[in-house]
């Protein structure tokens, strides 16, 4: 935009003028709309309630200069509803989704009526934020101003909220009542419960959502080919690779890429993720990272590192997620020298400073690589000590099974006001079953009942950890019985560690439950098979061992 004579043209045609600032919104035109602003401010034609300052404030927003837009705001006498809901979106868009209900508030306060836009935006931050609470305010308030009738657009949004904050029957009971049912709310619903490992039922909306004749779209694909990632549902996944083959949308299509990847990952096929990852013709550090990240999940460290030196060969520049997982890969194979000199060179590049990521990864690792007291020390410099690296040291403490010192952490914390969190009791329980501490296990696992509500109840992981401390003392009854209670039985883990205990006291009928169930929710675990075909042979029973091992056999088949 030309800087000289521009306050001519402002004095000569506010119309055209509007019409410059408005391009400076969709392009994003940062400077140029700032520049604006000083000659309006300079020549006095920023009046009150005027579309200038609606369209500055949305510039603002949309550029993540969201002090600046709500210095603006503020300064205005009259404000409407637009401007707010730009604001909002600017703050949601920025990962700023407590600012956005604190402005949602304050436009509340001048009675100011939102609108269905302005509800959108607040239910995505209800979601994002799994305040369900706030949704359920929201909900009765836009089914009191009568905006949800035939309005698709913003039951999409109730449906995606309600999915993100894991209430499903209330996702569901919206879906339902919604006069046209398209793609979008469909990937809300299983979105959702892809990501609260409700893996099987979000296969079920999936071939739902196809009966119906509505076509998915990337988003649905990725979704859906996390749930079958999580649940080593290969075949389904490879049916769904072909899927997306035929469509023709994975060109240049990173996340779908790297969502295939994280699923043929998964499900313990490397070399198929491997594969992918060369043959994708857009190909970043997101989708490497992907791979780095899913090798060292499933234990195949040296995979990890392998393909880390290949993405610096190819001169793809590592993030700080990159640099993170690798940190994880180094340890879980214990690879104290490696992983120390990835740290030197994280240091090098002062990518540490003020990182929590990979302040709390660094830690990890060394804790990991049982080097405790190299942990303890990196752990202790750390200009904030949040919960995230207290259950990094926590869990390194856990691994070496240290229990005394685990606990130790967490006395530490509750003397620092630090509450745990869920994934502090999941550590404290992993050290509970791991030094036979059924009683002190127990205590937690009460108390963390207890403690959460019902949109942080315990985690499937917790009632895993539950089942294994029961199974290793023996108690395969009550093992049994928190079976029972799980509210969702499609977690491998449960299955896996409730073999593990029937392997251990040779419990043929229940170790023969589970298998089955565990042969539903993931036929392609592998571990599940060696369990089995153990318990058959401690107990004597050869020929069914031999036929699990059949079975085993033809599942590892190409």
């Amino acid at each position: 935009m030309e800087r000289y004579g521009l306050s001519k043209t402002l004095r000569r045609n506010v119309t055209g003028f509007l019409s410059t600032l408005r391009d400076c919104v969709r392009t994003k035109d940062l400077q140029s709309g700032m520049h604006i602003h000083s000659e309006l401010l300079k020549y006095g034609m920023l009046q009150e309630g005027s579309s200038e300052a609606d369209i500055l404030v949305s510039l603002y927003a949309k550029c993540g200069y969201l002090t600046r837009g709500m210095d603006l705001l503020v300064e205005l006498t009259v404000r409407d509803v637009f401007s707010w809901t730009d604001l909002m979106a600017g703050y949601l868009k920025h990962g700023q989704g407590e600012l956005t209900l604190q402005c949602f508030k304050w436009m509340l306060h001048e009675d100011l009526i939102p609108d269905s836009v302005t509800f959108c935006c607040i239910l995505e931050a209800c979601g994002t934020l799994r305040d369900i609470e706030t949704g359920l305010q929201i909900h009765e308030e836009i089914v009191k101003q009568r905006l949800l009738e035939g309005n698709v657009v913003l039951g999409t949004a109730l449906v995606d909220m309600y999915a993100k904050c894991g209430v499903f029957q209330k996702a569901q009971e919206v879906l339902d009542q919604l006069p046209e049912q398209d793609v979008f709310c469909w990937t809300a619903i299983i979105t959702g419960l892809a990501q609260h490992g409700q893996s099987r039922d979000a296969l079920i909306c999936f071939k739902m959502m196809e009966s119906k004749g509505i076509s998915p779209d990337s988003m649905t694909f990725a979704s859906i080919l996390k749930a079958c990632g999580d649940m080593s549902a290969l075949d389904m996944g490879e049916w769904i690779h072909s899927e997306i083959i035929k469509e023709g949308i994975l060109d240049h299509d990173i996340v779908l890429g790297t969502a295939l990847i994280d699923m043929y990952c998964k499900c313990g096929s490397f070399d198929r993720g491997h594969g992918l990852l060369q043959e994708l013709p857009a190909h970043d550090s997101f989708s490497w990272t992907a791979f780095i990240s899913c090798a060292a999940d499933q234990g195949f460290g040296e995979e990890s590192l392998r393909c880390f030196e290949q993405m610096q060969q190819q001169g793809i520049r590592p993030d700080v997620v990159t640099w993170a997982s690798i940190l994880k890969a180094c340890g879980s194979i214990g690879a104290a020298t490696r992983g120390e000199e990835i740290h030197n060179e994280i240091e090098r590049r002062g990518l540490l400073q003020d990182n929590v990521l990979l302040l709390n990864a660094v830690v990890h690792m060394y804790a990991k690589c049982g080097a405790l007291e190299k942990s303890q020390q990196v752990f202790e410099k750390l200009p904030v000590q949040e919960v995230v690296t207290w259950n990094a040291l926590i869990t390194g403490y856990a691994q070496k099974g240290s229990s005394q010192n685990a606990f130790k952490c967490l006395q530490r914390m509750e003397q620092k006001g630090l509450p745990p969190d869920l994934v502090t009791y999941l550590c404290l329980l992993n050290v509970c079953s791991h030094s036979g501490l059924l009683d002190e296990g127990q205590v937690l696992f009460t108390f963390l009942s207890s403690w959460t509500t019902t949109v942080a109840d315990p985690c499937l992981e917790h009632y895993t950890c539950m089942v294994d401390l029961f199974g290793r003392a023996g108690n395969l009854d009550k093992a049994s019985a928190m079976v029972e209670v799980i509210p969702s039985l499609d977690f491998i883990g449960i299955w896996v560690a409730l073999l593990f205990a029937c392997q251990k006291w040779a419990d043929v009928t229940l170790g023969k439950r589970a298998f089955e169930h565990s042969l539903e929710v993931a036929k392609s675990d592998m571990s599940a098979y060696v369990l089995m075909r153990n318990i058959y042979s401690y107990a004597g029973m050869l020929e069914e061992a031999e036929e699990v091992e059949i079975m085993r056999m033809k599942m590892c088949r190409p």
